[in-house]
C-alpha cells in the first residue's frame, strides 16, 4: 500500500493531528510498532450508541460493528461526503474508523493474533452525485495495509449512503481471521 501526497490544509491536519500518538508511547507487538512508526496509537473502544457490542468473536474471527470517526467520545466532523466534507477529509475520517475498529477487535483478542483482515465495508454518507466512495474508504484499507502489511490487504465494498449515525460523514467495519488457539480477551 502506498502513500499518497495530500494537501496541506488547516482541516485536513486538523483530523490527522486527532490520530497522533502521545509522546513515550511504549511499542509492545509488531502491531503496536507499527502504529507507532505511523504517530499512532490505538484508542479506547468506543462505547456502543445503541444495543450491539463493538465487536464479537466467533471462533478465529472477530466481527467488529460499524465504527464512527470518534475521536475522545466526539466525532471528528459531521455531514456528507461531497457538500460539507471534502473527500480528503472522509479519507482521513476512515483512517480514524479504522483506528476505532482495531480498538474493537483489540477488545476481544490481541492485534497481534491477527493474521488477516478479511473484509471492510466502508459506509459515506454522500451528497447527491459523489461517487467517490471508493477514495474515501482507502482511507481505512490503506491503514490497516499500513499496520498488517499483506495481512492488512483485504476484500472490501464502499457504499454511498443517504445518511449515518450522529449524522457521521463515513462509517466502517470489519472482518478479521485470528490465528488458531489465538486467546480471547477478558475484560
Amino acid at each position: 500500500m502506498g502513500t499518497r501526497h495530500r494537501p496541506a490544509r488547516p482541516e485536513l491536519r486538523a483530523a490527522r493531528g486527532l490520530l497522533q500518538a502521545e509522546e513515550g508511547a511504549v511499542a509492545v507487538t509488531d502491531v503496536d510498532k507499527a502504529l507507532a512508526r505511523l504517530g499512532l496509537q490505538l484508542p479506547a473502544v468506543v462505547p456502543p450508541v445503541a444495543a450491539y457490542q463493538p465487536a464479537v468473536r466467533a471462533g478465529d474471527f472477530v466481527y467488529t460493528s460499524g465504527q464512527l470517526p470518534m475521536v475522545d467520545g466526539a466525532l471528528a466532523a459531521t455531514g456528507k461526503v461531497g457538500a460539507e466534507v471534502d473527500p480528503e477529509l472522509g479519507y482521513e475520517l476512515a483512517r480514524i474508523c479504522g483506528l476505532n475498529a482495531l480498538a474493537a477487535v483489540a477488545s476481544v483478542a490481541p492485534l497481534d493474533q491477527v493474521v488477516q483482515i478479511v473484509k471492510v465495508v466502508g459506509f459515506v454518507a454522500s451528497a447527491p452525485g459523489f461517487t467517490g466512495q471508493p477514495k474515501v474508504v482507502n482511507g481505512a484499507s490503506e491503514l490497516l495495509g499500513e499496520v498488517f502489511g499483506e495481512a492488512g490487504v483485504h476484500a472490501r465494498s464502499a457504499v454511498g449512503v443517504a445518511e449515518l449515525p450522529l449524522g457521521a460523514p463515513v462509517e466502517v467495519e470489519l472482518i478479521a481471521r485470528l490465528a488458531p488457539g489465538a486467546k480471547t480477551v477478558l475484560v
